[in-house]
């Protein structure tokens, strides 16, 4: 009796410091994710593609402040004609007398300058044209600009994005090729389990996938496969002429239409052939003015 006392309690001890651990661990890791959270000044725009209107560019600009301070660098990389890019992007700031908004084009392992990088490391507005994402993430990523991007957003820069320019915000990219279906369609018409191809963006914000043109493209398929088959992600939706202000982890939708927010809370995914199904899907389909979450 005495000996089944002393290993209850014995069991006792034990248990009671792995709970302790692992207690801690978990606020240790909440603590990381706020200190992450409060680091980062600065603030994302992110735009589903299509016509910006006015009342878009207003709220960049407030958003950025560069009525006020500062100065604005376009980055053109994601088109194949750049200096056009840069040239509509750049007319409607000066449509808003907002005279501070230059282009810098990169190109492909070009000796970038000090001064080059820290222009854009110090600008108060970055906007990244449409395009092609992988044809930007080609001339950026792993480059002293991807670097000068998130040292300017952490230290309190908007960093704007349309179409391609939205696409790469994310860590988990969408490059729009059908891995199972080579020949390009602007929507996925099937939904097929390995078919969506992920590359690696800019990763300004994790645990989301995002997706533009949204609505008027019928581009459904895409996020339920991409949170079918990566059940950690948030798939965000972004329709043309509307965009998502995010700060820290509240995101509100700007513009004109709808964002849809894709989720999968049981990380369901079930397989028929190379067919795709799920349970418990969660969609919210949200209107200018509203808020969301992203964790």
């Amino acid at each position: 009796m005495f000996k089944r006392i002393i290993f209850l309690f014995s069991f006792l001890i034990v248990a009671s410091a792995i709970f302790i651990s692992c207690d801690a661990q978990k606020k240790k890791e909440k603590s990381k994710e706020v200190e992450q959270v409060i680091t980062i000044k600065g603030k994302l725009f992110i735009i589903g593609g299509g016509s910006r209107p006015s009342a878009m560019i207003d709220r960049i600009i407030a958003a950025s402040g560069i009525d006020k301070s500062g100065y604005g660098v376009i980055l053109p990389m994601s088109s194949s004609e750049p200096d056009t890019a840069a040239f509509y992007a750049k007319k409607q700031f000066l449509e808003k007398d907002i005279l501070n908004v230059n282009a810098l084009h990169f190109k492909k392992d070009e000796n970038f300058s000090s001064d080059k990088i820290d222009s854009l490391k110090n600008a108060s507005l970055i906007y990244i044209s449409g395009g092609d994402q992988n044809r930007f993430m080609d001339v950026v990523q792993n480059t002293e600009i991807e670097k000068a991007i998130h040292e300017a957003y952490k230290n309190g820069s908007l960093i704007a994005g349309t179409s391609a320019g939205a696409a790469v915000m994310s860590k988990m990219m969408i490059t729009g090729t059908e891995l199972k279906n080579p020949e390009y369609s602007s929507t996925f018409r099937n939904l097929q389990s390995e078919n969506i191809e992920i590359k690696t963006g800019l990763g300004m914000i994790e645990n989301v996938i995002i997706d533009q043109h949204f609505v008027k493209r019928s581009r459904y398929n895409r996020l339920f496969s991409a949170v079918i088959e990566h059940p950690e992600t948030t798939g965000i939706g972004i329709d043309e002429s509307t965009a998502i202000l995010v700060q820290g982890n509240t995101a509100e939708i700007v513009g004109e239409n709808q964002v849809l927010v894709f989720k999968n809370p049981k990380k369901s995914k079930n397989l028929y052939q190379d067919k795709l199904g799920a349970k418990g899907l969660t969609i919210d389909v949200l209107l200018p003015g509203e808020t969301f979450k992203i964790n």
